[in-house]
């Protein structure tokens, strides 16, 4: 079959957990339907995640939802993802709406306001429906959370809500998958798994006809038919994560011989700018966990991006970086501070109005002369330009609260196609920070960066490797999973 005929449809997956690899399978689904010349379009209803990505519509989304409407190769739109929930401490959370921010809110305060996002959801599902062939849908968390399934919207109460067929995704590679799947029937209300049209089971290592039995033994408890049995696709760390919870996974750093520290804050948001610098072999980029000293060999440390900069900064302290950085600039090291950590890099961060948690103020590292008053108003704009110093093109985006004003802003990073100016640097130039996210994913950037600490760019092209790897997870799954069954299902 190499399309699909009738009017549009839609198909959610949904996950036995978090992390089960939901993001993905959408992501490559959404290439390989779009490379049979499907309209396909992406819509998470409601997600949680501080790696957020700027629409072409002047809002925020979820990193993945960016990537799977990349997948699509369509423009990223905030109704993909009307409701993205950004954490700023264990039991609370910044809430967008339709790309924009609407205020804070507990996460009991949260379940009382589903109720009311529900219709703005249905309404944003309405849209992409209209303008495709098929609507993938990626769940959030466990569709066995049947504590929060009273005014569901992310799970089993959206999928009831428009009756789509949810298709279930268990992980073998964390272990129990035959219980994750059988269980999650058990807790389901009838009605809830009577939309399920199947399971799949994800990160399957081995040989699979050891795992056949399973597979039956799954079905047979269930009622579901199996899917498809999908081997790990180890490319996947090639492509942006959604969650944090990837870097707390230790795996080793790539062996460049410039070492590239990164603070593993709290909060730490879109950290897939730094992806791109993990391609490069003269870099061996190090994530520095909590706990753990900067390594004394750094040639640069980096303060990535931060929801909630002024507790980051403090558990910065806390964990005696502050002490390091100091350390690592005395011995001539570089420093790099991107969006929150451009701001802790500052003499303060003010926060009159309360708009990370209650007002405050905090110094910061003092390696920059500048300060920072974090606003109401929240910049989202895609950005491009030139770095000052050298010259070399980027392309980028602006996330942020806040403005930034002092003398070292006299000596900005980057300038605006439209003539304005972005970032601060030192009088020695070893202290640069920005506001622009997504720097190193254009290469002539990068370039420049590398020269900068003293290493030799490696010349590949990062956007273009992006897509190679969503185009080998279209295949990937296309082996081991029936397209046209998956597409029969779909209503």
């Amino acid at each position: 079959m190499a399309g699909r005929s009738g009017p549009p449809a839609a198909l959610m997956f949904q996950g036995t957990g978090s992390d089960v690899g939901k993001s993905l399978i959408v992501a490559g689904l959404c290439r390989a339907l779009t490379n049979r010349g499907l309209r396909v379009r992406p819509f998470k209803p409601q997600n949680m995640s501080n790696n957020a990505a700027v629409t072409a519509d002047g809002g925020e989304i979820g990193r993945a939802q960016a990537l799977q409407a990349r997948a699509c190769r369509v423009a990223a739109s905030v109704h993909m993802n009307p409701v993205l929930l950004k954490p700023q401490s264990d039991v609370g959370a910044q809430v967008v709406v339709l790309g924009q921010v609407t205020g804070n809110a507990a996460a009991r305060d949260f379940q009382s306001m589903k109720p009311g996002l529900l219709p703005i959801i249905l309404d944003s599902f309405a849209r992409l429906k209209a303008e495709a062939d098929i609507v993938l849908i990626e769940g959030a968390g466990s569709a066995a959370e049947v504590n929060l399934r009273a005014n569901d919207i992310a799970n089993m109460g959206f999928a009831r809500a428009t009756g789509t067929p949810v298709v279930l995704i268990g992980d073998i590679d964390r272990g129990g998958v035959i219980a994750q799947i059988v269980g999650t029937r058990a807790v389901l209300d009838p009605a809830d798994a009577a939309l399920v049209a199947g399971f799949l089971v994800n990160k399957f290592r081995g040989d699979p006809t050891l795992f056949q039995p399973g597979m039956d033994f799954i079905s047979e408890h269930t009622a579901w038919p199996a899917l498809g049995l999908i081997p790990y696709f180890r490319e996947a760390v090639r492509l942006p994560a959604e969650d944090a919870v990837a870097l707390d996974r230790r795996s080793a750093p790539n062996g460049g011989t410039i070492v590239v520290a990164v603070l593993r804050l709290a909060h730490i948001a879109n950290f897939d700018d730094l992806d791109p610098l993990k391609r490069e072999p003269a870099i061996r980029l190090v994530f520095v966990q909590p706990g753990e000293a900067l390594p004394g060999n750094a040639g640069l440390v980096i303060l990535p991006g931060s929801k909630a900069t002024l507790s980051d900064l403090a558990d910065l302290r806390r964990n005696g970086w502050d002490i390091d950085i100091l350390a690592h600039v005395r011995r001539g090291g570089r420093v790099l501070g991107i969006c929150g950590g451009y701001q802790m890099l500052g003499r303060l961060v003010a926060d009159p109005d309360g708009v990370e948690g209650h007002p405050g103020s905090m110094p910061g590292l003092g390696l920059l002369d500048v300060k920072t008053t974090l606003t109401r108003e929240k910049t989202l704009i895609e950005t491009s330009g030139i770095s000052v110093a050298d010259g070399a093109p980027f392309h980028g985006y602006e996330m942020h609260v806040g403005q930034t004003d002092g003398p070292d802003c006299a000596r900005p990073l980057l300038r605006f196609a439209d003539g304005r100016v972005d970032g601060a640097m030192s009088a020695d130039g070893r202290v640069r920070a920005t506001y622009v996210h997504g720097l190193f994913a254009d290469d002539r950037q990068r370039g420049a960066f590398l020269a900068w600490i003293g290493g030799t760019a490696a010349g590949f092209s990062y956007e273009a490797e992006i897509d190679r790897v969503l185009d080998a997870l279209a295949d990937h799954l296309a082996r081991y999973i029936d397209l046209d069954r998956l597409l029969s299902l779909a209503k």
